[in-house]
């Protein structure tokens, strides 16, 4: 089987401690071989996600019968949109488990799957129910993406109204959800009512998980500038007049290339 490189300060001490329990049903050397992998899809999935999915098939060849490997394999291929085979995992982990926690997740694979009629029929299933506050929410905005994949932008408005939108009190989803009801608010033409509430979701939005801002200087007619691009102008300028003769074609090339690492340089994410 082949292996992916392993950080030496990746040691697998690093995941939670219900994945480590899960882990013991393993033998010792192997446990820690399928804890390393599971730490650098948890540390890749965000930044880069092709490799976290690399790890994860790893993971999975060296214990599929791991609620938790069949997890992170799950989520792996979900940030790749690999929406077939996340949709697998997941099912394969809730069987395991028998724990509803995932279904807001699957439902969503549904609509990446472009059968968004199955993940509304998902949101009425009494499993929701059984889902904490975090995972009813998560549920109400895959619910409303359905909606709107379906052509049915208002009622997609409608879906995300709820006691958890109007609530003044901030928690890890506030922001998400005030954005999706801002976004679905814009997309039926309500333009002012979007706009103040993108400013609530930037206000909930402490760890920067939406582009609420660029939203709102979008609304506003802000338009930004690259100051780099405005000092490569400035300089060509310079360059051009301080010299009574005409640029070579060569020359011409060299400065363009120079511009474009310049830029690529200052673009990050």
């Amino acid at each position: 089987m082949k292996r992916l490189p392993i950080p030496e300060d990746v040691t697998g001490e690093e995941i939670d401690k219900d994945v480590r329990q899960e882990l013991l049903s393993l033998p010792k050397t192997l446990a820690d071989d399928v804890a390393k992998n599971l730490v650098m899809v948890a540390k890749l999935l965000d930044e880069d996600p092709e490799k976290a999915y690399g790890y994860s098939r790893v993971a999975l060849r060296l214990a599929s019968r791991v609620a938790a490997v069949r997890e992170a394999a799950g989520f792996a291929a979900y940030a790749v949109g690999k929406y077939s085979e996340a949709l697998a995992e997941f099912r394969a982990a809730r069987r395991m488990t028998g724990s509803v926690e995932l279904w807001p997740v699957m439902a969503d694979c549904e609509r990446g799957l472009g059968r968004p009629e199955k993940a509304m029929a998902m949101a009425g299933e009494p499993e929701v129910a059984k889902l904490d506050k975090a995972g009813q929410v998560e549920m109400r905005l895959v619910a409303a993406g359905a909606r709107r994949d379906m052509g049915q932008a208002d009622a997609a408005v409608v879906t995300l109204q709820s006691p958890e939108l109007a609530s003044s009190a901030v928690h890890p989803w506030t922001a998400r959800l005030r954005y999706a009801y801002a976004d679905a608010l814009l997309a039926v033409g309500r333009e002012d009512e979007a706009r103040d509430w993108f400013a609530r979701a930037l206000e909930a939005d402490q760890g920067g998980t939406t582009d609420a801002s660029d939203r709102l200087a979008e609304l506003d007619g802000v338009e930004f500038t690259d100051a780099l691009d405005e000092a490569d102008e400035l300089d060509e300028s310079d360059a051009l007049g301080e010299s009574d003769e005409p640029v070579k074609a060569d020359e011409r090339d060299e400065a363009g290339d120079r511009g474009v690492q310049g830029e690529a340089g200052s673009t990050q994410d």
